[in-house]
């Protein structure tokens, strides 16, 4: 019993069955997740939210973020001047420069601040978003 397969046909036989294998081992992970999702998710989207029953967490959380932001747009006030005072004792223009790309990341970061609260609001209320329907993070 001889057999006719050459070095290369054996090297090609073995490459396919070791290229199915990370497609079973695939396959069987997506099955596993969509099942898990399927059965073991579904229990957890009924119940309540608890954020939403708490009794004093939504207003915790609102007033935290209004802390936050208030703090924030204080925090740019400071820098904004503080930058200010100090390019107007600076020659050099690299350094006045430097100053100003850091009151535009400044000024950048107090808008994303400000603007983020109302957006997660309402977007998250159009999306059905459970956090959204009790905490309003509108800082005004």
């Amino acid at each position: 019993m001889s057999q006719d397969s050459t070095p290369s046909e054996m090297s090609e036989n073995r490459t396919d069955s070791q290229s199915t294998a990370p497609n079973t081992v695939f396959r069987q992970a997506v099955l596993t997740v969509a099942l898990l999702g399927l059965f073991a998710v579904h229990p957890v989207a009924a119940q309540t939210n608890a954020v939403c029953s708490a009794d004093n967490l939504p207003s915790m959380i609102e007033g935290f973020f209004q802390l936050t932001t208030g703090l924030g747009i204080v925090g740019l006030a400071v820098v904004w001047q503080a930058d200010s005072l100090i390019e107007m004792f600076t020659l050099n223009p690299e350094q006045k420069k430097g100053l100003k790309h850091h009151k535009r990341s400044a000024m950048k970061s107090a808008v994303v601040l400000v603007v983020l609260g109302p957006l997660y609001t309402v977007a998250g209320s159009m999306m059905g978003l459970p956090l959204a329907e009790c905490v309003d993070l509108v800082p005004w």
